[in-house]
């Protein structure tokens, strides 16, 4: 038996090759907040609700250490998936064109709480977000 149980994500790092864009995107458009700066070692730290969402400049000390930087052929991570509430998906539809986001189509997929909508966008430098709601009640 473990001794330990997983409770929930705490934080996730992107390494990134525009850290502006990649702090308005996170912050303007998904209302993140910056938590923690730690311009020395090029470690910027976003609130995300409970978790994190740690943004590592490339050309940084941390950054370089994960080889080249992310795209196309060679990105970070598949996805990363953002629990909303409320979900409203005409409301947060239009809220991400105003802000020059391109949504996918409102989808059921299965995630941490069970099935429920979900939105799929990227960021500055193609990363996968799902923007997810609640689950649908049974």
């Amino acid at each position: 038996m473990r001794p330990f149980k997983i409770q929930q994500i705490d934080h996730i790092v992107l390494r990134v090759s525009d850290l502006q864009a990649m702090m308005d995107f996170y912050i303007d458009v998904l209302g993140c907040t910056l938590e923690r700066e730690e311009r020395e070692i090029g470690l910027y730290q976003l609130r995300a609700g409970s978790s994190l969402i740690d943004l590592v400049p490339v050309d940084r000390k941390l950054g370089r250490a994960g080889g080249a930087a992310p795209g196309r052929e060679g990105r970070n991570l598949d996805h990363l998936c953002l629990s909303l509430a409320p979900f409203n998906a005409d409301a947060i539809i239009r809220h991400l064109r105003r802000q020059g986001v391109d949504p996918g189509p409102v989808e059921s997929r299965y995630g941490a709480g069970g099935e429920g909508p979900s939105i799929y966008i990227a960021d500055p430098e193609d990363n996968v977000v799902e923007l997810k709601g609640p689950p649908r009640e049974t």
